[in-house]
């Protein structure tokens, strides 16, 4: 233990690095504030829920340790803290699959962050921690999913920055901003015909982002089983709904046109 602290000091003296969580020397994450961190994953419903959304899962509460990891991740560009990121989404990943009972192949969808974005940062950062997820939902499965990455959907130009944008606000800057490039999903029907769709993304908020997303594929022919985040806002009147959708409507493997997600990329070379 006194050499792993020795080793801590060091790196934050050469390196400057900190813990996100309490600044103490070292990793970025150290050992006590990853053991604050959940162990499982749970529907979170926003408030109002966007008419039509599958169930959206979420490890986590935005706030806090997990906001902060989240922000040092994305605007501080922490890469070192991918992974434990990439574990609280592969949560809420295995949380769907788990309760809605699917077996076979599973594709992984990440919400298309903006172009301006990803040039600014250097790299995707929702579509690295989908990655890592995918590799840990693959590990953590046991055999019963063949995961992959399947970077669908694209981000059309005109899309703001949704910081600071009321709900009202959101929903207009996202309605129609993301497409689903037909030519990636005829080769992935070629390759894994019959998967099972969730759609990812790292902060779930009003729901408007991960209902476009659902939006475009069931226009490409693609039903969403269930959205995944590492982290959902804090509603008002508590964080998360543990229940069932709004009405009370039993949630279940089927998409957004009544029909299982088993059978859509089997039929999607013929939608262009």
């Amino acid at each position: 233990m006194g050499h792993m602290a020795g080793l801590d000091g060091f790196r934050d003296l050469i390196l400057g690095t900190s813990c996100v969580g309490c600044a103490a020397p070292g990793r970025l994450l150290c050992g006590a504030c990853l053991a604050t961190l959940p162990a499982g994953a749970t529907p979170h419903w926003p408030t109002p829920v966007p008419e039509g959304l599958r169930v959206p899962y979420a490890a986590a509460p935005y706030d806090g340790l997990v906001r902060d990891l989240v922000i040092g991740h994305k605007e501080r560009n922490l890469v070192g803290l991918r992974e434990v990121l990439g574990s609280l989404l592969a949560l809420a990943v295995l949380a769907a699959l788990e309760a809605s009972e699917v077996r076979g192949p599973v594709l992984l969808v990440p919400v298309p962050s903006r172009s301006a974005s990803v040039r600014s940062r250097g790299r995707d950062a929702t579509r690295d921690l989908t990655e890592q997820a995918r590799r840990m939902v693959a590990d953590r499965g046991s055999g019963r999913y063949e995961v992959s990455l399947a970077p669908l959907l694209r981000s059309r130009p005109g899309v703001r920055d949704q910081a600071g944008l009321d709900l009202d606000e959101r929903r207009d800057n996202l309605s129609g901003s993301m497409a689903c490039s037909s030519g990636r999903l005829r080769r992935l029907a070629r390759r894994v015909g019959g998967a099972h769709v969730v759609v990812c993304d790292d902060v779930l908020t009003t729901g408007s982002t991960v209902r476009e997303a659902q939006r475009a594929l069931a226009a490409a022919g693609v039903p969403t089983l269930a959205h995944a985040t590492v982290a959902a806002t804090v509603r008002r009147r508590g964080v998360g709904d543990r229940g069932g959708p709004p009405g009370g409507a039993a949630a279940d493997s089927r998409g957004v046109h009544g029909e299982s997600s088993a059978s859509s990329l089997s039929r999607a070379p013929r939608h262009h």
